[in-house]
């Protein structure tokens, strides 16, 4: 969310917002401003979503897509740097971040460098050991950020094709059909699964389920994903309020 630039405009997160509960907010590295910052803050207020940080590459040029050579020192700054903006801004709007998000291609690179993911999970916990990280579920990543003692939720995607290691595929792919969205969601949700492209089904242990907002549509995708949810009797909460 937040991800429009100027006189950019990405998404439609007026629409979104309501069906949500916790939002993953651009910091301005990937996407975002300050003024989209805290108009993003003051819609999560409104709609009493809980707020995080979607810290990203200082790549906007690539949408933080594209991996680049940093070191964990580097990663920590950029995680600092970002989340620190948004928390000032949670707090004028009288809220608090609950969680930090790594976005785009931090997730690739984090399973493929574990000193980055124990960088992520460390800035997090310096910023504040409230706060939760979001990592993506069963995953190398996911383990070395526990391991460091990081409040860590693993993270599922509705919206995202899976393969049998558990992977997102790639190149990247997105599901435009809610309904096949809410069927993915429902199944990591409810069954701790989820059915991969190779027509495989493996176990995921997710507390949290994600939806880009970029995606065309994404309005109705959400709403399929959230009324499918408490269709099958899962109470849909902030993290905070659970983990």
């Amino acid at each position: 969310m937040g991800e429009s630039y100027g006189r950019w405009t990405l998404g439609n997160d007026e629409a979104v917002m309501p069906y949500l509960t916790s939002a993953n907010l651009a910091c301005g590295f990937h996407a975002g401003d300050p003024h989209i910052m805290r108009k993003s803050v003051a819609l999560a207020v409104q709609h009493g979503v809980a707020i995080g940080a979607h810290p990203g590459l200082p790549d906007l040029m690539g949408f933080g897509r594209r991996a680049l050579n940093v070191s964990p020192d580097e990663l920590k700054d950029y995680i600092h740097y970002q989340t620190g903006a948004l928390s000032a801004f949670a707090r004028t709007a009288g809220a608090t971040l609950q969680h930090v998000k790594p976005h785009g291609i931090q997730y690739t690179m984090f399973e493929r460098n574990l000193d980055l993911a124990r960088a992520c999970a460390e800035a997090v916990a310096e910023l504040d050991a409230k706060l939760i990280l979001m990592t993506m579920a069963d995953t190398k990543f996911d383990a070395a950020a526990r391991a460091t003692g990081a409040r860590v939720a693993g993270e599922g995607f509705a919206d995202r094709p899976y393969t049998r290691d558990k992977e997102l595929v790639w190149p990247r792919v997105v599901f435009t059909d809610p309904e096949r969205a809410a069927e993915q969601a429902v199944m990591m949700a409810r069954d701790g699964k989820v059915r991969t492209v190779d027509g495989d089904v493996v176990d995921v242990n997710v507390q949290t389920i994600c939806v880009h907002g970029d995606t065309p549509g994404v309005e109705k995708i959400v709403a399929a994903v959230r009324k499918a949810l408490e269709q099958e009797g899962i109470l849909v909460r902030p993290l905070r309020d659970w983990l």
